[in-house]
């Protein structure tokens, strides 16, 4: 990174912002969800360092959100565009391709930082880890209906166990790597982050012990556990071939999603959980 912490001023409105400033764009892209995006605004704009930039990419069908942007005073780092994509992917990439900093940061709308110090933290990290050209951290999640954190470094030799441990709101990439690799790939419905990471294996990588992100549980990969289980093999079988492996583990997470759903699997979840092994 470069200049990586700036004191900035800006006057937006009726108000005026200052604070220090990261080499970091952060790109949120709503659907006709107000009330989450002003939660995930709200918690970039607590951050003790401010990211360069923050993109709203809002394709909703209503006005809501692009009145809410228009009447309010926002920072002078928050920039958005009101039009229509062609879903997730798309709009990943209009995002990616509108922000020019270095460091990109995809956080949804409804998605929240754990706390005021992950920007800075962050800046912090990539400084220390030139060579990382993306890193992942933790997540709180909701299993079972217990809150629980997870997260562990990437490794490679287990892609075909998806993304259960290294989870796509923890990345911060560099852009460079999208710019080498390409956007999302608009084929996938839901899967079009694991594909990404498939893609992105082979970039030098660093893990942050923290907790990044505060989890929506709401989205379209929490409400289509299965379905998206099935696009993830479509994936990997598309990048690395067939794999008895990944059969036998996606027959593992079908069985564990049943049984989740059950008395008797949330308690021996809770157990799991007690034990500290809620992570495995």
């Amino acid at each position: 990174m470069g200049n990586s912490l700036r004191l900035f001023t800006g006057q937006p409105a009726k108000s005026q912002y200052f604070y220090f400033m990261s080499d970091i764009a952060v790109i949120t892209i709503s659907f006709n969800n107000l009330a989450d995006l002003q939660r995930t605004c709200a918690s970039v704009d607590s951050q003790s360092v401010k990211p360069e930039a923050h993109w709203i990419i809002n394709g909703s069908t209503s006005d809501e959100i692009a009145g809410w942007l228009a009447a309010t005073p926002q920072p002078a780092y928050r920039k958005w565009i009101n039009e229509r994509d062609k879903g997730i992917a798309d709009a990943f990439n209009k995002g990616i391709r509108h922000a020019a900093q270095p460091v990109l940061h995809l956080l949804n709308s409804g998605d929240c930082y754990a706390s005021a110090d992950v920007l800075e933290a962050v800046t912090a990290f990539l400084l220390q880890h030139p060579h990382a050209q993306w890193i992942s951290g933790n997540i709180a999640i909701t299993r079972a209906g217990k809150p629980v954190v997870v997260g562990k470094p990437f490794d490679r030799s287990k892609l075909y166990r998806g993304m259960r441990s290294v989870s796509h709101p923890t990345w911060f990439v560099k852009k460079a790597v999208y710019e080498r690799v390409g956007g999302f790939n608009g084929a996938y419905r839901i899967a079009m982050d694991y594909d990404m990471m498939c893609r992105i294996a082979d970039e030098p990588y660093a893990y942050l012990d923290k907790l990044i992100v505060q989890f929506d549980d709401t989205g379209i990969s929490s409400a289509q556990y299965l379905p998206s289980l099935k696009e993830n093999k479509r994936v990997y079988t598309m990048h690395f071939g067939p794999s008895l492996l990944l059969e036998i583990w996606q027959l593992r997470l079908k069985l564990l999603h049943y049984l989740l759903q059950t008395a008797f699997g949330k308690w021996l979840f809770h157990l799991k959980k007690k034990a500290g092994m809620e992570n495995w």
